[in-house]
């Protein structure tokens, strides 16, 4: 069973509301979408940047940014001024040491989405560039590229390998609701949970689904 309670990131925040909301339950990171090539929640460069100027510290601003080259990367960052950025998808050349540079107090956050025994190997490699993992159910591979959101669980047993190899803290995204947040925990043992459309109804981040979730966690 899991002793600690982990950190829960709510992703795909819209606005100062939806951040504010987040926090007020219990939220330690809040994520913000920029241009994805499919899935909810992108908003705005400006708009990443005006609610993470309201997010009040120690709490986690994620960008999460599909862009895949180290400059584009930096750029996107100094749009947006977050403390956190979360590649979502490849990153070319793995230059993650040109990001370091350039951004020396941006916490960096790779994306891995879970699709076999591959996936535990990349996220071994990876790790040792980057201050986190995270885990979703997307598929970087597909015509028009799944890069979260998706709502989907994966194979938690390859989280969970994950987790006790990769030797970093690991976020776990894909599915996850108050129905099945504790399985989740027992499962797969994250630092992390992330969630976005298990919070959501019609679109819009949903209080008493956040408060079940909470609930669930610290059950």
């Amino acid at each position: 069973m899991v002793s600690i309670h982990p950190r829960i990131k709510v992703c795909c925040i819209a606005n100062e509301k939806e951040a504010a909301d987040a926090i007020s339950f219990g939220a330690s990171a809040i994520g913000l979408v920029g241009k994805m090539p499919s899935g909810p929640g992108p908003i705005s460069d400006e708009e990443i940047f005006r609610i993470a100027r309201t997010v009040p510290p120690p709490i986690a601003t994620f960008l999460l940014t599909s862009e895949q080259t180290a400059q584009g990367i930096i750029d996107h960052h100094h749009r947006t001024r977050t403390n956190t950025i979360q590649i979502v998808d490849g990153l070319n050349d793995r230059a993650y040491a040109e990001i370091r540079e350039a951004l020396p107090n941006v916490k960096l956050v790779q994306v891995i989405h879970v699709v076999g025994d591959e996936s535990v190997d990349e996220a071994y490699e990876l790790a040792e560039h980057v201050d986190a993992i995270l885990l979703d159910s997307g598929n970087p591979k597909l015509a028009v590229k799944e890069l979260g959101g998706t709502g989907r669980r994966h194979d938690w047993r390859l989280s969970r390998k994950i987790v006790e190899t990769c030797g970093r803290p690991v976020f776990l995204a894909g599915g996850l609701n108050a129905e099945n947040v504790r399985e989740a925990m027992d499962s797969v043992q994250p630092f992390g949970l992330d969630l976005c459309s298990g919070v959501r109804t019609e679109g819009k981040l949903d209080v008493r689904k956040l408060e079940s979730f909470f609930n669930a966690v610290h059950r």
